[in-house]
């Protein structure tokens, strides 16, 4: 595979992109030709009611899932074309990721949740670096915890410290303050803005006006295709 390199200020591109599925009920589009670029070092929020596509922008965007139609790329790398395993290695080395229901492994203990994302977790800087991120999201104390010993934005700030070990260009984020109240969705919203003051693309899927303020511009769903993407002040 070509190695990553952004041969623009484009880290996200969207070029007529469809998604479709066919159900037992019909043919559901759930992306019904998107274009849009984002630029790297840019933070978009992506807002539009249930079924709107947002979840669906956000897996194609990572690779995730490929589109019927259209092409997706991401720092230069058209990774709609990429086999299964170059995306999976791509998505490794470049990409975190951040859900809603945080998908962590329930037998790992924690710094192992972390250290699963390196790209060889039996390596001991893996370790030290797993340990310093849980360190700077105050669960120093929980390492050897399991997930189902932590509290809801416990374990949502195991996922942002899992999502960060490999140093990422770009940060996906779906829904990261669905499940969390108001403390810890600041203390995740506040590493999501460190992630991007220190140079990251950050795309954030949100049905939270406030969470969605923080982004430099948002971008309107319905429907499945883009409703606008105003700027917004953020001063």
């Amino acid at each position: 595979m070509a190695s990553y390199t952004v041969n623009s200020s484009i880290m996200i591109d969207f070029a007529g992109v469809h998604k479709h599925y066919t159900t037992a009920h019909g043919e559901v589009r759930a992306l019904d030709g998107v274009s849009l670029a984002i630029e790297a070092g840019e933070y978009v929020a992506v807002q539009g009611h249930s079924g709107s596509g947002k979840s669906t922008l956000l897996a194609l965007a990572g690779g995730l899932a490929l589109p019927t139609t259209g092409k997706v790329m991401v720092g230069g790398e058209e990774i709609s074309a990429m086999a299964s395993a170059a995306r999976a290695r791509f998505r490794a080395q470049h990409v975190g990721f951040v859900f809603q229901m945080f998908h962590l492994l329930p037998y790992l203990n924690i710094v192992d949740n972390v250290r699963i994302a390196s790209r060889d977790p039996h390596a001991p800087q893996s370790l030290a670096n797993a340990e310093a991120l849980l360190d700077r999201f105050g669960l120093h104390d929980r390492r050897t915890h399991r997930p189902s010993q932590l509290s809801a934005g416990e374990r949502q700030r195991v996922a942002m410290a899992r999502a960060l070990l490999n140093g990422p260009k770009l940060l996906l984020a779906d829904e990261p303050t669905g499940n969390l109240d108001p403390e810890n969705a600041r203390v995740v919203l506040d590493a999501i803005d460190a992630f991007h003051t220190e140079g990251g693309t950050v795309l954030l899927v949100t049905h939270h006006a406030e969470a969605a303020e923080r982004a430099a511009r948002i971008v309107s769903l319905r429907s499945g295709q883009v409703l606008g993407s105003p700027a917004v002040s953020t001063t």
